[in-house]
């Protein structure tokens, strides 16, 4: 089931069908609207497919991908052989990562977002501190 305010960061996206796939950076799964789907895969088709490693990172990028839908009782489901590998109970976690979906194991996320080995100060100085930012 999605939760309220997902479904209100989806807006017009509500009604599309969605994309999910394996993430490539963490053991979670994302689930993109279809049209932020055709944006990827636009930039995808860019790639010369005679270069090996092209070849070989969309195959992976793309491996596992189904398309899903909204049922009328506002859930999305996951096909259980995704469901399987990734959640072993049924604690998942729902996130919003600006234009997609990501779902998790409950335990691998507080994992993840509790991790001593990051420091999240550092990491926000570096990737957002070099932004120029608009004053009107």
């Amino acid at each position: 089931m999605l939760p309220v305010n997902l479904k209100k960061q989806l807006g017009e996206h509500l009604n599309d069908s969605f994309i999910v796939k394996r993430s490539v950076f963490q053991k979670c799964l994302e689930i993109h609207p279809f049209s932020e789907w055709k944006n990827t895969m636009h930039k995808l088709n860019k790639l010369n497919r005679f270069v090996k490693k092209n070849n070989d990172f969309i195959r992976r990028y793309n491996a596992g991908v189904r398309i899903i839908e909204l049922d009328n009782s506002g859930r999305l489901l996951i096909p259980k052989d995704l469901s399987k590998l990734y959640f072993s109970n049924n604690e998942i976690v729902l996130t919003s990562a600006i234009n997609i979906i990501e779902v998790w194991n409950k335990i691998s996320y507080e994992e993840f977002i509790n991790d001593p080995n990051l420091n999240f100060a550092d990491l926000s100085e570096s990737v957002m501190g070099n932004q120029s930012s608009d004053v009107s």
